[in-house]
């Protein structure tokens, strides 16, 4: 595996720069760590799809927190971790952008209704933060839980996300795009219409991109 020091300079004043380590396997991205204090070493950049896949990783990151990208396609790697701590991610990932979801509800999808306490864990051990987007998840009164980047980034994730509208419609085409698609960056300024849900823009008459699969 290989580590990448990534430093994301976020736009948005709510989110203050943050460094980066990720390291990935063959099969996807394995590891996203806050780096705290010295810049450290970086080992020497490997070749291959273990580069690339960093390389797309770095991208999609800076682009999310620039609020340009609404979701991953970057694979992510979780097969070292128990089962259900990869079940109890995989659900998260399915969490829509901007929306969040309680530990219970996670449990309860897990057939585990009394599981939210383990829900938290598998939360808090997630290794890679963002891109499964444990931030999304919260307590059943509304509190924000933990958050292994500190709470303070949690609430700021949670901002940008309510601040950016994740669809984007081409009024010449009628096709709607999940912010960040590429078919998304070429629709001209004049011709974008912003959605809040997919729903809405299906209800105006809008079609699914088959490239970003809006949901």
């Amino acid at each position: 595996m290989e580590q990448l020091d990534l430093r994301l300079e976020a736009e948005r004043p709510a989110l203050s720069p943050v460094r980066l380590d990720l390291a990935a396997s063959p099969a996807g991205i394995t590891r996203i760590s806050l780096r705290r204090g010295g810049s450290g070493t970086t080992p020497a950049r490997e070749a291959g799809r273990i580069s690339r896949l960093l390389d797309q990783a770095r991208k999609e990151l800076a682009e999310y927190l620039a609020g340009e990208r609404t979701f991953f396609t970057v694979p992510v790697d979780l097969s070292r971790l128990p089962d259900f701590e990869r079940t109890a991610l995989e659900v998260a990932a399915q969490i829509p952008y901007g929306e969040v979801r309680s530990y219970k509800w996670i449990a309860e999808r897990l057939g585990k209704p009394d599981a939210a306490r383990a829900v938290g864990n598998a939360m808090a051990g997630n290794p890679v933060p963002l891109i499964v987007p444990c931030h999304r998840v919260v307590k059943t009164d509304g509190g924000l839980g933990g958050y292994s980047f500190g709470l303070a980034r949690k609430e700021s994730l949670l901002n940008l996300e309510r601040s950016v509208t994740p669809y984007v419609g081409c009024a010449s085409t009628r096709i709607l795009c999940r912010r960040g698609c590429a078919h998304e960056r070429r629709i001209h300024a004049e011709a974008r219409i912003h959605f809040a849900s997919s729903t809405d823009a299906q209800s105006s008459g809008y079609r699914p991109c088959s490239v970003c699969h809006p949901a």
